[in-house]
């Protein structure tokens, strides 16, 4: 070997060894190149589904013949429906207005009359705040029913007519149109909030810990708290810029339904934002790193809004395991909250219970932030 390709050999590997060595050191680099991508498999794998499985259907049976009771049965054996039993339309409507059943199956008075007639008809009512959900539900509905007419069919003999002799009228609530954009907008605000709130504050601390600022206010008077304030106040601001770009877009770009009060909108909008920002601060104090926060940031708060706040698909039909860690990020319960207030209206339950838990969110990431900035050198 030439006395050239020795030097390079040698070179090289001195190199290598350090760069093996700084990668080992790096806690952070191992993570996100190592546990990341099992993460990601193993979500993608185990716990994104677009199925639709034990859906739950109101029942609403004004005709209580035997006749109509056949026509539902099909639905209590499916395992892709789950019948709710209702006394009538006015408590189905509730339910359906709650976001507690995703559709209403009314079997009308005259049901069995126009059915002897040959004209009978079931009303189908579906929440379209998610439009694909609602479309499979009305394909898992109209299924059952063709179900039980080609079994009529079979022990009369007779070749049912397409469809089968019950027509299901259907109706979608809250997206008449079935348009996706109605469903994707209002989660595309908080991935926003969520982006800009998370990653721009996580690597304000960090900044001012690696440059040695910081540590000359721990001489002065100024607490933790007014610290933190301080931090929190401009990104507010430029927050409630993004907020306004987003629902003037939603409004007139897009064309989306703004079905609630404006004001709870923007109020709910703001809150959530002061809890990404939070979170952000949280995660920058406590690395005290802007490369290792920035990480951090984007695993903890963009990737989960994205992928386990309900914005893609339905959260009710992954693992209970995912259920559990979803119901932990609070870009769930905002994710909930905006899309209500979006395409339903101001359901005052929904807007309390998510408030409430971001209001919780909120005390508590102020209150582990300035643990963080305690006057203490290590």
């Amino acid at each position: 070997m030439s006395k050239r390709a020795l030097g390079f050999s040698s070179r090289f590997t001195a190199l290598l060894r350090k760069e093996v060595r700084q990668l080992l050191r790096d806690k952070s680099n191992l993570a996100v190149g190592l546990l990341l991508p099992l993460a990601l498999i193993l979500l993608f794998g185990y716990g994104l589904s677009f199925n639709v499985e034990n859906a739950p259907v109101a029942l609403v049976l004004e005709d209580h013949s035997v006749t109509a009771r056949d026509v539902v049965a099909g639905m209590e054996g499916s395992n892709y429906l789950e019948p709710v039993w209702v006394a009538n339309m006015p408590e189905a409507e509730r339910l359906l207005q709650a976001g507690e059943v995703d559709g209403i199956v009314r079997i009308p008075l005259d049901f069995s009359r126009r059915l002897a007639a040959g004209d009978a008809r079931i009303q189908l009512m579906l929440n379209g705040v998610d439009s694909t959900s609602a479309s499979i539900i009305e394909g898992y509905v109209s299924g059952a029913i063709g179900g039980w007419a080609q079994q009529q069919a079979d022990r009369s003999g007779n070749k049912p007519a397409a469809g089968g002799s019950v027509e299901v009228v259907q109706r979608m609530w809250f997206n008449e149109t079935g348009e996706s954009r109605w469903y994707l907008v209002p989660g595309l605000i908080v991935l926003v909030l969520t982006l800009i709130g998370a990653f721009l504050t996580s690597l304000l601390i960090a900044r001012e810990w690696e440059r040695g600022t910081l540590e000359s206010l721990f001489v002065t008077p100024v607490r933790p708290l007014e610290l933190v304030l301080s931090k929190l106040a401009p990104y507010l601001v430029i927050g409630a810029i993004d907020l306004v770009m987003c629902l003037l877009a939603s409004s007139f770009l897009f064309e989306v339904p703004m079905r609630g009060s404006l004001l709870i909108i923007v109020l709910a909008s703001m809150l959530y934002l002061a809890v990404s920002l939070l979170l952000g601060l949280y995660i920058s104090g406590a690395t005290r790193n802007q490369f290792q926060a920035s990480q951090m940031a984007l695993l903890t708060s963009f990737m989960p809004a994205m992928m386990l706040s309900g914005f893609v698909f339905d959260l009710r039909n992954v693992p209970v395991v995912i259920q559990v860690i979803s119901q932990l990020l609070p870009a769930t319960h905002f994710m909930a909250l905006i899309k209500t207030l979006f395409l339903a209206g101001d359901h005052f339950p929904t807007i309390m219970r998510s408030s409430a838990v971001l209001c919780l969110y909120a005390v508590v990431l102020t209150w582990a932030t300035t643990r963080t900035l305690r006057k203490t050198l290590e």
